[in-house]
């Protein structure tokens, strides 16, 4: 693969915020690209060419082309471009969630979680001889060649791909740490009350709920269950299960032609406006522009197709 093979390839993405993200960054000189910041996203990065410093949880490893990083969600990092050569690297960001089935089970959790902690000890940095008799530098590029040519079925195409790299991920720290798992840093307790507030929020998602009410449900005060929701979760209970209700408002503005005002209330929102600015805040667009801008796209796609 080369950065040739990728820069002929690019297309712009609109403004619309898909739960997975694909592209390239570049930089000449030695200089910060990235400064220091933290997101929800599990990030990878492929280097195409030059050579750059990535910060990472307060460690420094330097890249180079053929390498990749690993960056769990919720982790700081940072990178600096290093050398006159021009530095250049593929970036495939994406949301936990997306690993999950339709129903989040403990099952599938016990091996996302931990790519959610910023302290997990896992390996980070994976040099271009060992991955380069590995599936990952194919999969890089079809991840890439899905996600900006967008043909029919992209969407599902990215999900499928990304899931087979973080497979590769999860074995190669198992081979490594045998017996590696969520279970070393939580309970047997903390997974079943994953379990039952998961369930709660998938089949309640639209009714009014609150953390109390699911606190009361796993037995647990309502402080020490906020908290340990937080800090296994990376979020508070209700940014939770807003995230969860905007991802089913998403369907409904796909799917049907119910007004702002019906979809909120039967996701849960108790009126427009707030519906309004939660989606803004997740998606950074508002749900009308979302389901305009989807529409036109089909239409695109479909001219193209019939041509």
């Amino acid at each position: 693969m080369t950065e040739a093979y990728f820069e002929s390839n690019r297309s712009p993405m609109g403004s619309i915020h898909y739960p997975y993200e694909c592209m390239i960054q570049s930089s000449v000189g030695s200089r910060w690209v990235v400064h220091p910041h933290w997101h929800i996203y599990i990030e990878i990065l492929y280097f195409l060419s030059g050579q750059a410093k990535v910060f990472l949880g307060g460690e420094s490893h330097i890249l180079s082309k053929g390498d990749l990083i690993l960056i769990h969600s919720h982790e700081t990092h940072s990178i600096y471009s290093l050398g006159v050569e021009k530095v250049s690297y593929v970036v495939i960001k994406f949301d936990p969630e997306i690993l999950y089935s339709t129903s989040r089970t403990i099952f599938e959790s016990k091996y996302v979680l931990p790519f959610t902690m910023a302290k997990s000890t896992n390996q980070r940095v994976f040099t271009e001889q060992e991955i380069i008799d590995t599936p990952i530098p194919a999969l890089v590029t079809e991840i890439y060649d899905e996600f900006t040519a967008r043909n029919y079925g992209f969407e599902l195409a990215v999900r499928t791909l990304i899931c087979k790299v973080f497979l590769w991920f999860l074995r190669k720290s198992q081979d490594q740490q045998p017996n590696w798992d969520i279970a070393h840093s939580l309970k047997e307790i903390d997974f079943q009350m994953l379990q039952q507030v998961f369930e709660y929020i998938d089949e309640r998602y639209m009714d009014d709920i609150t953390a109390e009410t699911a606190a009361r449900m796993c037995n647990l005060s309502y402080s020490y269950f906020s908290r340990k929701f937080k800090a296994i979760m990376g979020k508070t209970f209700t940014n939770y299960l807003n995230y969860i209700r905007i991802t089913e408002a998403e369907k409904l503005l796909l799917t049907t032609d119910s007004s702002m005002t019906e979809i909120a209330l039967e996701v849960g929102f108790s009126n427009s406006s707030y519906f309004i600015q939660q989606f803004k805040q997740y998606k950074n667009i508002s749900p009308s522009q979302f389901r305009k801008k989807i529409t036109e796209e089909s239409s695109e796609s479909s001219e193209l197709n019939v041509d």
